[in-house]
């Protein structure tokens, strides 16, 4: 069959994309592509009709391991990326799960008949190929396809070599071509992946933990505090919440006799969107029984500076143009000397709630009048002190008005023994030596209760069956969560969350 005869436009038909298509040329080029197809299914070639196809080696692999495949059968599969046709023979590079890798078609190797139909394979479709291993004149790694299938036809048309997805928002939209088109993402989702699996290997073969699964649907969403998404169970008729925290359930396996657990999932807050906060993210919690706040920050440090080490081979990262040195020890500030350093308020010197409000009202903190102590401590350093946290740096000694959960500090009981690390200026764990005291826990929960209705939507609401649990007993546990999206976000330099989750979410398109 000659080229006149076969399926149509050839590749070659697709205009070299050094500019921006007009929609009106798009949509011809989508006909010529689903005409391309018809054509296909009327010759009984229909791709997508195959189910399968044998991958002996992938790209990397191949070049790689060179020396050992050259001159051997190989059989690949990938997504056509670039094409060069000179005649009777053909360059086309695939894209495959490793990489590119060049393959050579020729006429009198595949048949003149097959050769006109690849001639018509476009940017974009998925071919399965066999061939031989070899090396170019000029010394590129390439294989001598012997056979050639389109396994999966692309009725769109791929973003330009020259101009690329550059539209953030259709980046984020279409991740599925976003992969395909920018390497640096692909890179960025598997440096997340091998982040993930060094996480989980710490804790599992370093230190003994046990990974489990609790709830996220629940009728009580606990453990933090802030704003839950609501849902409703119909057969129930039960009205329910998407968990913000899966702290209450891992210290109830602790109370359990699960002495070292940790979970690494889904959270959800109906909370602001910004470069650094996405309503579902991924975060981890752990609880070690017979541990404390100390254990929490040596598990903190290594936790991520071995994440660094084994996504960047250094513990010294790079994020837009600071950086950090993340191997430990790692700084200790408390936050009341915090305030002191960047809003020059001594609370060594403070002592009751009506001067604590004499300062607030200094500073012009909203509420000023309302505010105890603790709660002025907590919004001063909000105020003054979060943007100096360069770090990694552990900030201790959090007011007990602002941690619900953390045991209280023996030396002064309006402190608890909590931490929270910093790095970057960002928040990225959180830890306390758990309050384990039911009577207390109770009335920090009335407390708290009573501010969730009085309108405060972020307060802990309260929860008996987890005071029934610590009326069992827990024993004497640290408790540790991390925000894994901002620890990947650092060692990946990533601008924003949106980076760094697959699909983030995203206003619907307007029709």
């Amino acid at each position: 069959m000659s080229k006149d005869e076969g399926i149509g436009v050839s590749m070659t038909d697709e205009p070299e994309q050094t500019e921006e298509i007009s929609e009106e040329k798009l949509n011809e080029l989508r006909r010529i592509r689903r005409d391309k197809l018809k054509k296909l299914q009327d010759m009984g070639r229909n791709p997508f009709l195959i189910e399968t196809w044998d991958i002996t080696a992938y790209s990397m692999e191949i070049k790689d391991e060179f020396d050992a495949l050259d001159g051997h059968w190989v059989s690949c599969a990938g997504r056509i990326m670039a094409n060069r046709h000179m005649g009777k023979a053909s360059f086309i590079d695939i894209q495959d799960k490793q990489g590119r890798i060049q393959i050579y078609v020729r006429q009198d190797v595949i048949s003149p008949e097959e050769y006109s139909i690849f001639l018509t394979y476009d940017i974009g479709d998925i071919i399965g190929l066999e061939g031989t291993v070899f090396k170019t004149r000029h010394g590129e790694v390439s294989v001598k396809a012997e056979k050639v299938v389109l396994l999966s036809k692309s009725l769109q048309i791929l973003p330009n070599k020259y101009q690329g997805l550059k539209d953030m928002e259709m980046r984020y939209r279409q991740r599925y071509v976003d992969l395909i088109v920018n390497p640096d993402v692909r890179e960025t989702f598997m440096l997340r992946a091998k982040i993930v699996k060094e996480i989980k290997r710490y804790l599992e073969d370093e230190r003994g933990f046990l990974e489990v699964d609790t709830p996220i649907l629940t009728t009580i969403a606990g453990g933090a505090n802030a704003r839950p998404f609501a849902t409703h169970h119909n057969t129930l008729d039960l009205d329910m919440k998407l968990r913000i925290s899966n702290e209450l359930y891992l210290k109830r396996l602790t109370v359990g006799g699960l002495d070292r657990v940790y979970e690494m999932g889904k959270m959800f807050r109906n909370e602001g969107m910004d470069k650094n906060h996405n309503p579902e993210f991924t975060s981890m919690e752990l609880y070690q029984a017979y541990a404390n706040l100390e254990t929490m920050m040596e598990i903190t440090e290594n936790v991520v500076a071995n994440a660094a080490k084994v996504a960047r081979g250094t513990t010294v990262i790079e994020y837009q143009g600071k950086t950090f040195e993340l191997a430990p020890p790692w700084e200790r500030l408390s936050m009341q000397d915090a305030v002191k350093k960047w809003a020059g308020e001594d609370f060594n010197k403070i002592n009751t709630d009506e001067e604590a409000r004499t300062v607030a009202e200094k500073h012009g903190l909203e509420d000023a009048a309302k505010l105890t102590r603790g709660l002025v401590i907590s919004e001063l350093f909000e105020k003054y002190c979060e943007d100096h946290l360069e770090g990694p740096v552990f900030i201790t000694g959090h007011p007990v008005e602002i941690s619900p959960l953390a045991k209280r500090d023996p030396d002064d009981p309006r402190i608890t023994r909590r931490f929270e690390a910093y790095v970057n200026c960002w928040e990225i764990a959180n830890a306390f030596s758990e309050l384990n005291d039911p009577i207390d826990q109770y009335q920090r929960f009335k407390d708290q209760q009573e501010q969730l209705e009085s309108g405060d939507e972020e307060a802990h609401p309260m929860d008996e069956d987890f005071v029934n649990a610590l009326e069992v007993g827990l024993p004497p546990t640290g408790g540790l969560g991390i925000g894994i999206d901002r620890v990947i976000m650092l060692i990946v330099n990533a601008p924003s969350i949106r980076d760094i989750i697959l699909f983030p979410t995203m206003k619907p398109l307007e029709d």
